[in-house]
């Protein structure tokens, strides 16, 4: 007689599965984005710019390849957002995927606070576009990931057919445009996870704007998400 797994238990191992898969894409994008940040010394230059944007693009396609099978490669938590408020994962997903990114972060802002010590670890900020004004940073925030969330929930819908192969193509080109536009503005957070590892490290204001780059993605996720709600084509 064969011994077979009970239903509840395959669930939580597939459950977790999704998380630690999480975890490890959130780690690659923060470690990996803002650690070519700080090894290019982002904004010093358009080179540099150019280079942490590619980096950040760079990262999300091959995680979105990697553990885009396990999880949907969310890792971030303003897309869990949108996809929790479109119906596509439930609450308790939600609450483990963001868990998970945070998570994965905070072990990330530990590695690059041991690499590159007494550097700003790629952190978000107040930049030169914002002219020193909160209220522009979190405008910025709130404008680009409402953008790069909806270009997720479209380009991964269901009635996009074949082009779904090409969806961490799509994702990941976005970002590297978002970063283009908005590190000028903030250094460009659009992701609550990749802002609070790097945070928690470097301390000083990058710890005292953090909301900004918490609460302007959790908004432009919800804007993403109802207007991606007013456009969404009916299921073949």
């Amino acid at each position: 007689m064969r011994y077979e797994e009970p239903l509840c238990l395959t669930l939580n191992i597939n459950s977790m599965k999704k998380y630690i898969a999480e975890l490890i894409g959130t780690f690659v994008l923060t470690f990996l984005g803002c650690g070519a940040a700080v090894s290019l010394s982002c904004g010093t230059d358009a080179a540099s710019v150019v280079g942490t944007a590619i980096a950040f693009g760079l990262a999300v396609v091959a995680m979105a390849y990697t553990i885009g099978g396990i999880s949907g490669c969310h890792i971030n938590p303003a897309i869990t957002l949108g996809c929790l408020v479109t119906g596509r994962i439930s609450v308790k997903d939600c609450f483990g995927y963001m868990c998970g990114q945070v998570i994965g972060a905070i072990i990330a802002g530990v590695a690059l606070f041991y690499l590159y010590p007494g550097s700003g670890l790629g952190a978000n900020g107040i930049g030169v576009g914002c002219n020193g004004c909160w209220c522009v940073a979190l405008a910025a925030e709130i404008i680009l990931t409402a953008l790069f969330v909806l270009v997720v929930l479209g380009s991964t819908h269901k009635t996009n057919g074949a082009t779904n192969n090409f969806a961490g193509l799509a994702i990941g080109l976005s970002l590297i445009l978002i970063h283009l536009v908005g590190i000028y503005f903030t250094g460009t957070s659009v992701n609550p996870a990749r802002s609070i590892g790097p945070a928690i490290f470097a301390g000083g204001d990058a710890l005292t704007n953090l909301w900004i780059f918490i609460v302007g993605p959790f908004v432009g996720a919800l804007v993403a998400a109802c207007l991606w709600k007013i456009v969404e084509p009916c299921e073949k």
